[in-house]
């Protein structure tokens, strides 16, 4: 079934490389807190002994917080928010952000969009369960609803969820681009690429 025929009567986004800007360096927190490259750093920071563990949560929470205070919206996402509220589309974020930097990041750039549900308040993505809670609240079916993410979490997130999966790749497409049930470049090919 092809997206643009199912109405989609709900959006979820994520937050950080989706609606706003992020300089987060993964690459510098792993190296800090002895991350293997290919290993979740939210699961190693849990796996961690509890001394090092809330060593580690303050360092990441450091970081995260001085990146939200320097976010931006990213080009297009708010018209397209804009978009939705016009035509009344109940609309949510999931991010993997702690609350306190999503909350900093949504007032920051008077985002409005007041669900929101972090790694505080349901497990990570790939996990569904924050998805299908927004689901549940909102009573509609998952595959009325779209998640519009920029990392291979969020489509994982949704194919878990059963639900619209759109992959947001401004510059070049990743090696996991193909499991996106859509991908965009730019905000504005949305209001034609589906059904409200």
């Amino acid at each position: 079934m092809n997206v643009s025929s199912v109405p989609i009567k709900a959006i979820i986004f994520d937050l950080d490389g989706t609606l706003v800007s992020s300089r987060l360096d993964f690459a510098y927190l792993k190296r800090e807190l002895a991350c293997p490259k290919n290993v979740d750093l939210l699961e190693h920071v849990n796996h961690l002994p509890e001394a090092q563990k809330v060593e580690a949560h303050r360092f990441i929470y450091n970081h995260e917080m001085e990146d939200a205070a320097q976010s931006s919206w990213l080009p297009g996402a708010q018209e397209f928010v804009d978009l939705c509220l016009s035509k009344k589309i109940p609309m949510a974020i999931i991010t993997r952000n702690m609350r306190d930097a999503a909350m900093l990041k949504i007032q920051h750039n008077n985002i409005p969009i007041d669900l929101v549900l972090t790694r505080d308040d349901a497990p990570p993505k790939p996990n569904p369960e924050g998805l299908l809670r927004v689901a549940n609240k909102w009573r509609l079916n998952p595959d009325n609803i779209m998640y519009i993410g920029d990392f291979l979490y969020d489509i994982e997130a949704a194919i878990n969820a059963e639900m619209w999966s759109c992959l947001y790749a401004p510059e070049e497409l990743s090696d996991y681009a193909h499991k996106a049930d859509l991908v965009i470049q730019d905000f504005s090919e949305l209001e034609h690429k589906i059904t409200f």
